[in-house]
Protein backbone atom coordinates (compact mmCIF):
# COMPACT_ATOMS: atom_id res chain seq x y z
CA UNK A 1 0.00 0.00 0.00
CA UNK A 2 1.27 3.78 -0.84
CA UNK A 3 1.67 6.28 1.31
CA UNK A 4 -1.77 7.89 2.77
CA UNK A 5 -3.30 10.13 0.59
CA UNK A 6 -3.83 13.50 2.25
CA UNK A 7 -7.66 13.40 0.83
CA UNK A 8 -9.99 10.98 -1.26
CA UNK A 9 -13.39 11.86 -2.56
CA UNK A 10 -15.93 8.93 -3.36
CA UNK A 11 -18.37 10.33 -6.26
CA UNK A 12 -17.30 12.64 -9.00
CA UNK A 13 -21.01 14.55 -8.90
CA UNK A 14 -21.37 18.22 -8.06
CA UNK A 15 -20.78 18.45 -5.06
CA UNK A 16 -17.68 15.49 -5.33
CA UNK A 17 -15.97 17.27 -8.13
CA UNK A 18 -16.72 20.65 -6.66
CA UNK A 19 -14.86 19.84 -3.58
CA UNK A 20 -12.19 17.56 -5.57
CA UNK A 21 -11.44 21.05 -7.56
CA UNK A 22 -11.42 23.49 -4.53
CA UNK A 23 -9.15 21.27 -2.75
CA UNK A 24 -6.92 21.44 -5.44
CA UNK A 25 -7.06 24.87 -5.73
CA UNK A 26 -6.05 25.26 -2.19
CA UNK A 27 -3.04 23.41 -2.15
CA UNK A 28 -4.12 19.74 -1.59
CA UNK A 29 -3.31 16.39 -2.54
CA UNK A 30 -6.42 15.50 -4.04
CA UNK A 31 -8.10 11.96 -5.45
CA UNK A 32 -11.27 11.47 -6.70
CA UNK A 33 -12.67 8.08 -7.30
CA UNK A 34 -16.17 7.83 -9.90
CA UNK A 35 -16.84 4.80 -12.05
CA UNK A 36 -17.86 7.53 -14.98
CA UNK A 37 -14.56 8.03 -17.28
CA UNK A 38 -14.95 11.89 -16.34
CA UNK A 39 -16.65 13.60 -13.50
CA UNK A 40 -19.82 15.13 -13.75
CA UNK A 41 -22.39 12.12 -11.76
CA UNK A 42 -25.47 11.62 -12.48
CA UNK A 43 -26.21 15.31 -12.65
CA UNK A 44 -24.22 15.45 -15.62
CA UNK A 45 -24.78 11.94 -17.21
CA UNK A 46 -28.22 11.29 -16.19
CA UNK A 47 -29.71 13.98 -14.65
CA UNK A 48 -30.18 18.05 -14.56
CA UNK A 49 -28.21 18.53 -17.89
CA UNK A 50 -29.63 15.99 -20.19
CA UNK A 51 -33.50 16.78 -18.54
CA UNK A 52 -32.48 20.51 -19.15
CA UNK A 53 -31.52 20.17 -22.28
CA UNK A 54 -34.55 18.08 -23.29
CA UNK A 55 -36.61 20.81 -21.83
CA UNK A 56 -35.75 23.60 -23.49
CA UNK A 57 -36.58 21.85 -26.53
CA UNK A 58 -39.85 21.67 -25.25
CA UNK A 59 -39.89 25.09 -24.76
CA UNK A 60 -39.03 25.88 -28.36
CA UNK A 61 -41.80 23.70 -29.25
CA UNK A 62 -44.26 25.09 -27.13
CA UNK A 63 -43.16 28.77 -28.22
CA UNK A 64 -43.39 27.97 -31.88
CA UNK A 65 -47.00 26.57 -30.95
CA UNK A 66 -47.67 29.83 -29.42
CA UNK A 67 -46.42 31.78 -32.06
CA UNK A 68 -49.12 31.46 -33.87
CA UNK A 69 -50.84 33.46 -31.65
CA UNK A 70 -49.20 36.61 -32.81
CA UNK A 71 -48.97 35.69 -36.84
CA UNK A 72 -46.29 33.66 -36.86
CA UNK A 73 -46.86 30.51 -38.34
CA UNK A 74 -43.99 27.94 -39.17
CA UNK A 75 -44.38 24.84 -40.96
CA UNK A 76 -45.58 21.32 -39.77
CA UNK A 77 -43.31 20.28 -37.19
CA UNK A 78 -41.15 17.12 -37.64
CA UNK A 79 -39.50 15.47 -34.88
CA UNK A 80 -36.10 13.63 -35.63
CA UNK A 81 -35.81 11.93 -32.37
CA UNK A 82 -31.98 10.58 -33.25
CA UNK A 83 -30.78 14.44 -33.95
CA UNK A 84 -32.15 15.00 -30.30
CA UNK A 85 -30.50 12.36 -28.47
CA UNK A 86 -27.75 13.19 -30.76
CA UNK A 87 -27.68 16.80 -29.18
CA UNK A 88 -28.31 15.87 -25.89
CA UNK A 89 -25.20 13.56 -25.82
CA UNK A 90 -23.24 16.08 -27.57
CA UNK A 91 -23.97 18.25 -24.49
CA UNK A 92 -23.35 15.79 -21.88
CA UNK A 93 -20.14 14.79 -23.44
CA UNK A 94 -18.63 18.79 -23.92
CA UNK A 95 -19.49 18.95 -20.18
CA UNK A 96 -17.80 15.95 -18.65
CA UNK A 97 -15.37 16.23 -21.22
CA UNK A 98 -14.69 19.38 -19.88
CA UNK A 99 -14.63 18.85 -16.00
CA UNK A 100 -12.14 15.79 -17.16
CA UNK A 101 -9.94 18.57 -18.78
CA UNK A 102 -9.90 20.41 -15.50
CA UNK A 103 -9.30 17.55 -13.32
CA UNK A 104 -6.38 16.74 -15.23
CA UNK A 105 -4.80 21.03 -15.12
CA UNK A 106 -5.60 20.60 -11.18
CA UNK A 107 -3.26 17.41 -11.06
CA UNK A 108 -6.13 15.61 -9.43
CA UNK A 109 -5.55 11.89 -9.50
CA UNK A 110 -8.51 10.71 -11.04
CA UNK A 111 -9.40 6.45 -10.81
CA UNK A 112 -12.41 5.63 -12.79
CA UNK A 113 -14.20 2.34 -10.38
CA UNK A 114 -15.49 2.07 -7.30
CA UNK A 115 -14.72 2.47 -3.59
CA UNK A 116 -15.33 0.55 -0.71
CA UNK A 117 -14.36 1.11 3.04
CA UNK A 118 -12.04 -1.78 4.72
CA UNK A 119 -12.14 0.21 7.40
CA UNK A 120 -11.79 3.76 8.81
CA UNK A 121 -8.87 4.85 7.28
CA UNK A 122 -8.54 2.13 4.33
CA UNK A 123 -10.42 2.37 0.66
CA UNK A 124 -10.43 -0.97 -1.78
CA UNK A 125 -11.09 0.40 -5.11
CA UNK A 126 -12.44 -1.44 -8.13
CA UNK A 127 -11.07 0.09 -11.31
CA UNK A 128 -12.94 -0.06 -14.28
CA UNK A 129 -10.04 -1.82 -15.79
CA UNK A 130 -10.10 -5.04 -13.57
CA UNK A 131 -7.91 -4.30 -11.37
CA UNK A 132 -7.75 -3.41 -7.48
CA UNK A 133 -5.65 -1.38 -5.79
CA UNK A 134 -5.70 -0.53 -1.57
CA UNK A 135 -5.71 3.28 -0.54
CA UNK A 136 -5.09 4.35 2.75
CA UNK A 137 -6.24 8.17 3.60
CA UNK A 138 -5.92 10.92 6.01
CA UNK A 139 -9.53 12.04 5.14
CA UNK A 140 -11.97 11.40 2.95
CA UNK A 141 -15.38 12.62 1.89
CA UNK A 142 -17.89 10.93 0.96
CA UNK A 143 -19.99 11.76 -2.12
CA UNK A 144 -21.92 9.00 -3.23
CA UNK A 145 -25.41 11.13 -4.52
CA UNK A 146 -28.36 9.13 -4.75
CA UNK A 147 -30.86 6.63 -7.11
CA UNK A 148 -34.72 6.23 -7.91
CA UNK A 149 -36.93 5.32 -5.29
CA UNK A 150 -38.15 1.82 -6.34
CA UNK A 151 -41.66 0.51 -5.18
CA UNK A 152 -41.50 -3.32 -5.42
CA UNK A 153 -45.09 -3.68 -5.66
CA UNK A 154 -45.39 -2.05 -8.49
CA UNK A 155 -41.85 -2.58 -10.56
CA UNK A 156 -41.91 -4.85 -13.64
CA UNK A 157 -39.37 -6.30 -15.47
CA UNK A 158 -40.40 -4.87 -19.16
CA UNK A 159 -38.75 -1.89 -21.05
CA UNK A 160 -41.98 -0.13 -21.39
CA UNK A 161 -41.55 0.36 -17.51
CA UNK A 162 -38.75 3.10 -16.97
CA UNK A 163 -37.40 5.15 -14.37
CA UNK A 164 -35.78 9.27 -14.94
CA UNK A 165 -32.65 7.89 -16.49
CA UNK A 166 -34.46 5.71 -18.71
CA UNK A 167 -36.56 8.51 -19.94
CA UNK A 168 -33.81 10.19 -20.71
CA UNK A 169 -32.32 7.76 -23.32
CA UNK A 170 -35.25 8.63 -24.99
CA UNK A 171 -35.90 5.61 -27.11
CA UNK A 172 -38.85 6.49 -28.66
CA UNK A 173 -41.78 8.72 -28.28
CA UNK A 174 -44.81 6.28 -26.52
CA UNK A 175 -48.40 7.74 -28.07
CA UNK A 176 -49.28 7.40 -24.45
CA UNK A 177 -47.51 7.97 -21.17
CA UNK A 178 -47.96 7.58 -17.67
CA UNK A 179 -45.95 9.42 -15.17
CA UNK A 180 -46.10 8.18 -11.54
CA UNK A 181 -45.56 10.73 -9.10
CA UNK A 182 -46.35 15.10 -9.33
CA UNK A 183 -43.09 15.81 -7.91
CA UNK A 184 -40.56 17.85 -9.86
CA UNK A 185 -38.63 14.86 -11.61
CA UNK A 186 -41.94 13.30 -13.29
CA UNK A 187 -43.18 16.56 -13.98
CA UNK A 188 -40.28 17.80 -16.22
CA UNK A 189 -40.03 14.72 -17.70
CA UNK A 190 -43.60 14.38 -18.36
CA UNK A 191 -43.34 18.36 -20.15
CA UNK A 192 -41.01 17.01 -22.16
CA UNK A 193 -42.51 14.35 -23.81
CA UNK A 194 -45.88 15.89 -23.59
CA UNK A 195 -44.03 18.79 -25.95
CA UNK A 196 -42.99 15.53 -28.14
CA UNK A 197 -46.47 14.36 -28.88
CA UNK A 198 -46.92 12.36 -26.06
CA UNK A 199 -50.44 11.67 -24.53
CA UNK A 200 -48.98 12.58 -20.90
CA UNK A 201 -51.01 11.35 -17.63
CA UNK A 202 -49.91 12.22 -14.16
CA UNK A 203 -51.04 10.22 -10.88
CA UNK A 204 -50.07 11.73 -7.96
CA UNK A 205 -51.23 10.23 -4.43
CA UNK A 206 -51.17 13.75 -2.40
CA UNK A 207 -53.85 16.23 -2.71
CA UNK A 208 -51.93 18.97 -5.49
CA UNK A 209 -48.76 18.30 -7.81
CA UNK A 210 -45.36 19.55 -6.15
CA UNK A 211 -45.88 18.50 -2.47
CA UNK A 212 -44.21 20.85 -0.37
CA UNK A 213 -44.16 23.68 -2.83
CA UNK A 214 -45.87 27.20 -2.01
CA UNK A 215 -49.45 26.44 -3.03
CA UNK A 216 -49.72 29.95 -4.54
CA UNK A 217 -46.54 28.78 -7.37
CA UNK A 218 -48.21 25.66 -7.67
CA UNK A 219 -51.50 26.57 -8.84
CA UNK A 220 -49.96 28.75 -11.65
CA UNK A 221 -48.14 26.27 -12.93
CA UNK A 222 -51.38 23.21 -12.31
CA UNK A 223 -53.49 25.96 -14.39
CA UNK A 224 -51.27 25.05 -17.94
CA UNK A 225 -50.65 21.46 -17.09
CA UNK A 226 -54.19 21.06 -17.06
CA UNK A 227 -54.10 21.98 -20.59
CA UNK A 228 -50.91 20.46 -20.85
CA UNK A 229 -51.27 16.59 -19.99
CA UNK A 230 -54.18 14.31 -20.85
CA UNK A 231 -55.32 13.88 -17.71
CA UNK A 232 -54.18 14.43 -13.77
CA UNK A 233 -55.00 12.03 -10.69
CA UNK A 234 -54.85 13.53 -7.22
CA UNK A 235 -55.29 11.66 -3.93
CA UNK A 236 -54.72 9.08 -5.99
CA UNK A 237 -52.46 5.60 -6.58
CA UNK A 238 -51.26 3.15 -9.09
CA UNK A 239 -52.12 -0.40 -7.53
CA UNK A 240 -51.25 -2.78 -9.89
CA UNK A 241 -49.38 -2.99 -13.03
CA UNK A 242 -49.56 -5.57 -15.77
CA UNK A 243 -47.54 -6.16 -19.25
CA UNK A 244 -50.75 -6.78 -22.03
CA UNK A 245 -49.56 -7.30 -25.82
CA UNK A 246 -49.78 -3.23 -26.33
CA UNK A 247 -48.42 -1.97 -23.60
CA UNK A 248 -49.41 -1.41 -19.97
CA UNK A 249 -52.71 -2.18 -18.00
CA UNK A 250 -52.49 0.24 -14.62
CA UNK A 251 -54.81 0.01 -11.64
CA UNK A 252 -55.66 2.91 -10.14
CA UNK A 253 -57.31 3.21 -6.73
CA UNK A 254 -59.06 6.94 -5.58
CA UNK A 255 -62.46 7.93 -5.42
CA UNK A 256 -62.35 11.04 -8.47
CA UNK A 257 -60.94 7.98 -10.78
CA UNK A 258 -63.41 6.60 -13.36
CA UNK A 259 -61.46 3.94 -15.10
CA UNK A 260 -59.85 1.98 -12.68
CA UNK A 261 -57.91 0.19 -14.99
CA UNK A 262 -56.75 1.72 -18.35
CA UNK A 263 -53.34 1.05 -20.33
CA UNK A 264 -50.23 3.05 -21.65
CA UNK A 265 -47.66 2.09 -23.83
CA UNK A 266 -45.04 3.10 -21.17
CA UNK A 267 -45.16 4.10 -17.56
CA UNK A 268 -42.68 6.55 -15.68
CA UNK A 269 -41.97 5.76 -12.54
CA UNK A 270 -41.09 8.82 -10.75
CA UNK A 271 -41.56 9.00 -6.64
CA UNK A 272 -38.55 10.64 -5.60
CA UNK A 273 -34.88 9.39 -4.97
CA UNK A 274 -33.18 7.65 -2.24
CA UNK A 275 -29.54 8.31 -0.80
CA UNK A 276 -26.51 5.80 -2.03
CA UNK A 277 -25.39 4.86 1.68
CA UNK A 278 -25.25 0.73 1.04
CA UNK A 279 -23.06 -1.40 0.04
CA UNK A 280 -19.89 0.37 0.26
CA UNK A 281 -18.64 -0.82 3.67
CA UNK A 282 -19.59 1.97 5.67
CA UNK A 283 -20.29 -0.78 8.39
CA UNK A 284 -16.69 -0.93 8.54
CA UNK A 285 -16.63 2.51 9.67
CA UNK A 286 -17.96 4.32 12.83
CA UNK A 287 -20.52 6.06 10.62
CA UNK A 288 -23.73 6.24 11.07
CA UNK A 289 -27.12 6.01 8.69
CA UNK A 290 -30.81 7.31 10.04
CA UNK A 291 -33.81 5.65 9.51
CA UNK A 292 -34.22 7.47 5.76
CA UNK A 293 -30.83 6.46 5.02
CA UNK A 294 -28.86 9.45 5.02
CA UNK A 295 -25.60 9.62 5.97
CA UNK A 296 -25.55 11.37 10.09
CA UNK A 297 -23.19 14.62 9.95
CA UNK A 298 -22.62 18.25 11.66
CA UNK A 299 -22.41 21.64 10.51
CA UNK A 300 -19.00 20.81 8.94
CA UNK A 301 -20.12 17.63 7.34
CA UNK A 302 -17.96 15.68 9.07
CA UNK A 303 -19.65 12.39 10.13
CA UNK A 304 -19.07 9.96 13.49
CA UNK A 305 -16.13 8.67 12.29
CA UNK A 306 -13.51 12.14 12.55
CA UNK A 307 -11.63 11.24 9.21
CA UNK A 308 -14.86 10.98 6.95
CA UNK A 309 -17.06 13.35 5.63
CA UNK A 310 -20.35 13.33 3.47
CA UNK A 311 -21.87 15.66 1.19
CA UNK A 312 -25.05 15.93 -1.32
CA UNK A 313 -27.79 13.47 -1.68
CA UNK A 314 -26.40 10.78 0.92
CA UNK A 315 -26.18 13.27 3.71
CA UNK A 316 -29.59 14.42 3.77
CA UNK A 317 -31.99 16.77 2.02
CA UNK A 318 -32.93 18.67 -0.08
CA UNK A 319 -31.01 17.04 -2.84
CA UNK A 320 -29.99 19.60 -5.12
CA UNK A 321 -26.84 19.81 -6.92
CA UNK A 322 -25.88 23.39 -5.71
CA UNK A 323 -26.73 22.39 -2.27
CA UNK A 324 -23.76 19.72 -2.51
CA UNK A 325 -21.26 22.15 -4.25
CA UNK A 326 -21.58 24.07 -1.02
CA UNK A 327 -21.48 21.42 1.07
CA UNK A 328 -18.00 20.22 -0.87
CA UNK A 329 -16.72 23.72 0.15
CA UNK A 330 -17.01 23.41 3.73
CA UNK A 331 -16.33 19.90 4.10
CA UNK A 332 -13.16 20.71 2.06
CA UNK A 333 -12.10 24.06 4.49
CA UNK A 334 -13.10 21.88 7.50
CA UNK A 335 -10.64 19.80 6.81
CA UNK A 336 -7.93 21.53 5.99
CA UNK A 337 -8.33 23.46 9.26
CA UNK A 338 -10.24 26.10 8.85
CA UNK A 339 -13.31 27.07 10.73
CA UNK A 340 -16.21 26.34 8.32
CA UNK A 341 -19.87 25.59 8.94
CA UNK A 342 -23.07 24.79 6.53
CA UNK A 343 -25.40 27.23 7.53
CA UNK A 344 -27.09 28.60 4.39
CA UNK A 345 -29.75 31.56 5.13
CA UNK A 346 -31.62 30.07 2.12
CA UNK A 347 -31.34 27.29 -1.15
CA UNK A 348 -32.96 27.69 -3.99
CA UNK A 349 -35.53 24.87 -5.49
CA UNK A 350 -35.95 25.69 -8.84
CA UNK A 351 -38.95 23.34 -11.11
CA UNK A 352 -38.01 23.40 -14.55
CA UNK A 353 -41.52 22.85 -16.08
CA UNK A 354 -43.28 25.46 -18.09
CA UNK A 355 -43.78 27.79 -15.92
CA UNK A 356 -40.93 27.04 -14.50
CA UNK A 357 -41.42 28.06 -10.61
CA UNK A 358 -38.85 28.70 -7.65
CA UNK A 359 -38.53 29.80 -4.41
CA UNK A 360 -35.99 30.20 -1.64
CA UNK A 361 -36.71 31.16 1.88
CA UNK A 362 -39.74 30.16 4.11
CA UNK A 363 -43.08 28.75 2.14
CA UNK A 364 -46.18 29.98 3.31
CA UNK A 365 -47.06 26.80 4.40
CA UNK A 366 -44.06 26.54 6.32
CA UNK A 367 -44.48 29.74 7.86
CA UNK A 368 -47.89 28.79 9.03
CA UNK A 369 -46.57 25.36 10.28
CA UNK A 370 -43.87 26.98 12.49
CA UNK A 371 -46.30 29.74 13.44
CA UNK A 372 -44.01 32.28 12.10
CA UNK A 373 -45.62 35.70 11.86
CA UNK A 374 -45.77 37.14 8.31
CA UNK A 375 -47.26 39.34 5.67
CA UNK A 376 -47.28 38.34 2.05
CA UNK A 377 -46.89 40.50 -0.96
CA UNK A 378 -47.67 39.12 -4.91
CA UNK A 379 -47.47 41.29 -7.86
CA UNK A 380 -49.45 39.54 -10.96
CA UNK A 381 -47.58 38.69 -13.96
CA UNK A 382 -51.13 40.69 -15.68
CA UNK A 383 -49.38 43.77 -15.02
CA UNK A 384 -46.03 43.69 -16.01
CA UNK A 385 -45.05 45.03 -19.54
CA UNK A 386 -42.02 42.31 -20.10
CA UNK A 387 -44.53 39.38 -19.40
CA UNK A 388 -47.34 40.83 -21.92
CA UNK A 389 -44.32 40.79 -24.63
CA UNK A 390 -44.05 37.48 -23.88
CA UNK A 391 -47.52 36.67 -24.13
CA UNK A 392 -47.20 35.31 -20.29
CA UNK A 393 -49.12 36.88 -18.07
CA UNK A 394 -49.91 34.01 -16.01
CA UNK A 395 -46.56 34.03 -13.81
CA UNK A 396 -47.09 35.60 -9.74
CA UNK A 397 -44.02 36.91 -7.74
CA UNK A 398 -44.71 36.18 -3.86
CA UNK A 399 -42.14 38.11 -0.75
CA UNK A 400 -42.97 36.98 2.29
CA UNK A 401 -42.34 39.31 5.41
CA UNK A 402 -41.29 39.75 8.48
CA UNK A 403 -43.79 42.20 10.06
CA UNK A 404 -42.02 44.03 12.75
CA UNK A 405 -38.53 43.36 11.15
CA UNK A 406 -39.32 43.94 7.21
CA UNK A 407 -37.05 41.90 6.65
CA UNK A 408 -37.33 39.18 3.61
CA UNK A 409 -38.07 35.72 4.82
CA UNK A 410 -39.09 33.59 1.75
CA UNK A 411 -39.16 34.63 -1.91
CA UNK A 412 -41.08 32.50 -4.42
CA UNK A 413 -41.42 33.17 -8.55
CA UNK A 414 -43.75 31.29 -11.09
CA UNK A 415 -43.08 31.81 -14.53
CA UNK A 416 -41.07 31.86 -17.63
CA UNK A 417 -37.63 32.26 -16.27
CA UNK A 418 -38.21 31.81 -12.69
CA UNK A 419 -35.15 30.02 -12.24
CA UNK A 420 -32.98 32.86 -13.03
CA UNK A 421 -35.08 35.36 -11.27
CA UNK A 422 -34.70 33.59 -7.63
CA UNK A 423 -30.81 34.27 -7.09
CA UNK A 424 -32.24 37.81 -6.21
CA UNK A 425 -34.52 36.21 -3.82
CA UNK A 426 -31.86 34.26 -2.10
CA UNK A 427 -28.71 37.06 -2.06
CA UNK A 428 -31.89 39.16 0.00
CA UNK A 429 -32.07 36.64 2.39
CA UNK A 430 -28.47 35.71 3.05
CA UNK A 431 -27.81 39.47 3.54
CA UNK A 432 -30.96 40.20 6.21
CA UNK A 433 -32.40 42.21 3.37
CA UNK A 434 -35.56 44.17 3.85
CA UNK A 435 -37.98 44.86 1.79
CA UNK A 436 -37.34 48.57 1.69
CA UNK A 437 -34.06 47.61 -0.15
CA UNK A 438 -35.80 45.81 -3.09
CA UNK A 439 -37.86 48.47 -3.37
CA UNK A 440 -34.79 51.07 -3.93
CA UNK A 441 -33.03 48.50 -6.02
CA UNK A 442 -33.15 49.95 -9.87
CA UNK A 443 -34.42 47.63 -11.88
CA UNK A 444 -33.85 47.42 -15.59
CA UNK A 445 -37.11 47.84 -17.85
CA UNK A 446 -38.77 46.25 -19.39
CA UNK A 447 -37.69 42.77 -17.59
CA UNK A 448 -39.07 40.24 -15.54
CA UNK A 449 -36.91 41.27 -12.41
CA UNK A 450 -39.22 44.35 -11.87
CA UNK A 451 -42.09 41.84 -10.42
CA UNK A 452 -39.81 41.48 -7.63
CA UNK A 453 -39.46 45.21 -7.05
CA UNK A 454 -43.00 45.66 -7.92
CA UNK A 455 -43.79 43.05 -4.89
CA UNK A 456 -41.65 44.84 -2.51
CA UNK A 457 -44.06 47.81 -3.74
CA UNK A 458 -46.90 46.17 -2.71
CA UNK A 459 -46.11 45.78 0.37
CA UNK A 460 -46.05 49.61 1.08
CA UNK A 461 -49.25 49.74 -1.16
CA UNK A 462 -47.36 52.08 -4.04
CA UNK A 463 -46.69 49.81 -7.03
CA UNK A 464 -46.69 51.37 -9.82
CA UNK A 465 -49.05 48.70 -12.15
CA UNK A 466 -51.53 47.60 -10.09
CA UNK A 467 -53.53 49.61 -7.05
CA UNK A 468 -53.53 48.62 -3.87
CA UNK A 469 -55.04 50.54 -0.90
CA UNK A 470 -52.24 51.89 1.48
CA UNK A 471 -50.85 49.78 4.19
CA UNK A 472 -51.91 51.43 7.04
Amino acid sequence: MADKKQLIILGAGPGGYAAAFYAADIGMDVTLIDPEINPGGVCLYRGCIPSKTLLHIAKVINESEKAAEWGVKFSKREINIDKIREWKGSVVSKLTGGLGHLSKQRKINYIQGRGSFESSDKLKVEKADGSTEMLSFENIIIATGSHPTKISSLSIDSDRFIYSSGALDLKDIPRTMLVIGGGYIGLELGTVYAALGSKVSVVEMMPGLLPGADRDLVAVLAKRANKMFESIYLNTTAEGIVETKNGLKVTFEGKDIKEREQEFEKVLMAVGRQPNSKNFGLENTKVQINHKGFIKIDDKRQTDDPAIYAIGDVAGEPMLAHKASHEGRVAVEAINGQKAAFDPGAIPAVVFTDPEIAWCGLTESEAKEKGVDYQVAKFPWGASGRAATLGRNDGVTKLLIDPKTERILGVGIAGPGAGELIAEGVLAIEMAAKVEDLSLTIHPHPTLSETIMESADVFFGTSTHIYRPKRK
